[in-house]
């Protein structure tokens, strides 16, 4: 479906005050991604895998929580960038197919652990969760017996791509971030969480029963 002056209009008031929410009240940094009009990145790669989900101009380092630098890249320089945040700083992530994660999530559950946000995109779920420093993470995954390649891990120099974002319905909120009260969000530790993600993803990945 054609998008009109009024759906665009719309999309970017979305983006600016999603992006403001995730500086501003989050405290996660953030910058634009690439533009992708009409499904061509504006990083000028004909084969770039992931158009408009990327850092680009400015690169990733030029995250920030400053509501007024926020402002400005989406009211004036980049109205129609997808919102990316910066992870390693204020949070981390690990990414899993979403049957698996669909399994890990309702274990977490049963057991009432409480958990963070967690984003959907096509095929893919992404648990949000505290910083932790990739030597931390190298360690508890060495205490895991297998390591399925599908699962990501997005750490220091890492980013993710949030919702709204440039094509309806590919990012979305699973679970919504979770205020606290004084501003941030809860965010669980990836340690107790790691080993039921690791079966979750080991059973998807073999598709043998886990004992």
């Amino acid at each position: 479906m054609r998008e009109t002056r009024r759906d665009r209009q719309e999309g970017r008031s979305a983006r600016l005050a999603a992006a403001l929410e995730a500086a501003v009240e989050y405290r996660w940094p953030v910058v634009p991604g690439a533009g992708a009009p009409g499904g061509r990145c504006s990083c000028d790669s004909p084969d770039c895998p992931v158009p408009g989900a990327h850092p680009h101009d400015p690169e990733l380092l030029a995250a920030t929580t400053d509501a007024r630098m926020v402002r400005w890249w989406w009211e004036r320089q980049s109205p129609d960038a997808p919102v990316l945040v910066a992870t390693g700083r204020a949070v981390s992530a690990v990414s899993l197919p979403a049957p698996a994660a669909a399994r890990a999530l309702a274990y977490f559950e049963a057991l009432r652990m409480p958990l963070g946000p967690v984003l959907a995109t096509p095929g893919r779920y992404t648990l949000l969760v505290a910083p932790y420093s990739l030597d931390a993470l190298a360690e508890l995954l060495a205490q895991q017996p297998w390591v399925p390649g599908s699962m990501r891990y997005h750490g220091p120099g890492g980013y993710l791509a949030l919702p709204p974002g440039c094509d309806r319905g590919r990012v979305r909120w699973v679970l919504a971030p979770e205020r606290l009260e004084g501003g941030g969000v809860r965010l669980p530790e990836v340690g107790p969480m790691l080993e039921e993600l690791v079966a979750a993803t080991a059973k998807q990945d073999s598709g043998r029963p886990r004992f």
